[in-house]
């Protein structure tokens, strides 16, 4: 008895362990990067590197702030708007789209459902010549307009196949006794299926605004007016400039990923706490 307790004892010191290094070795960088943007310009380039700074500064984060070298607040403000924007629709497209898919029956169905898994065939990049077509043909080019419908383009399918494979897990009975009841197909979406399914609406909301935020790619073909640039083509552009600086790269980097680990941070709580009170509710 003794020697099976110690040996629980020394798997779950080796599990922990284990957890520790994995965690140490992912956040490394991170921390690299933190102290980077603490240390003097000189100290962060030097040929004798330190682990921590020798003199502490926010030098490099006031100069992120300052619109002349680097206007955060504004590339800000174009992430969150273009971000937000695309999340929304997305998921509020999703919701019917999978609403339809996983509980109606119609002609075509199968075939619709099939079609979202050829999306994870082609690689985005195949979409960008007909995508500009489109987008100069209607006026939208070098607008935040033109990157939200392009979001939307890019995070629908999952949105649609995630929230789909959600709405199966409900009940049909649920929805039976509710139109028994006389309630309309719209009113058993917002009073039945939306409740029951606020944690997978808010994962697919978190999946389309990191998506969204992170984006480079489209960003840096569709936009071309500094004053429409999101965060990633932002710190793109301060790393061509002479105001590029190792310190204030890092900081601003930091800076850039903060709103989605926040996010990320929040949501897992929140999808937590509604899996809890269902569980308890039933």
């Amino acid at each position: 008895m003794a020697s099976t307790k110690k040996s629980r004892r020394v798997r779950k010191a080796a599990f922990y362990l284990t957890l520790i290094a994995l965690l140490g070795f992912s956040l490394f960088p991170f921390f690299i990067m933190l102290m980077t943007s603490l240390k003097t310009t000189s100290e962060a380039i030097s040929v004798e590197p330190t682990l921590f700074p020798r003199e502490w500064t926010l030098e490099h984060y006031r100069a992120i702030f300052d619109p002349v070298i680097f206007p955060f607040l504004d590339y800000f403000q174009n992430s969150l708007t273009v971000s937000l924007t695309a999340a929304s629709l997305s998921v509020l497209v999703a919701i019917f789209a999978s609403y339809a898919l996983s509980k109606l029956n119609f002609m075509g169905k199968t075939t619709i459902h099939t079609s979202f898994y050829t999306v994870y065939m082609f690689s985005g990049i195949l979409l960008i010549v007909p995508l500009f077509k489109v987008i100069s043909a209607f006026g939208l080019y070098d607008t935040r307009t033109s990157l939200i419908i392009i979001m939307i383009i890019q995070t629908l399918p999952t949105a649609v196949f995630m929230l789909k494979s959600y709405f199966d897990t409900i009940p049909d009975e649920l929805e039976e006794a509710a139109r028994i009841d006389g309630l309309s197909r719209f009113k058993v979406i917002f009073k039945i299926i939306i409740p029951l399914s606020v944690p997978g609406i808010v994962s697919v909301f978190v999946y389309a605004f990191m998506i969204a935020w992170n984006d480079f790619l489209f960003a840096s073909i569709f936009l071309s007016d500094v004053g429409n640039f999101t965060l990633p083509i932002g710190l793109n552009a301060l790393f061509s400039t002479p105001d590029y600086i190792w310190g204030r790269m890092m900081g601003a980097s930091l800076l850039t990923a903060l709103p989605v680990v926040i996010m990320y941070a929040l949501s897992e709580r929140f999808i937590k706490g509604n899996l809890t009170d269902g569980g308890v509710k039933g």
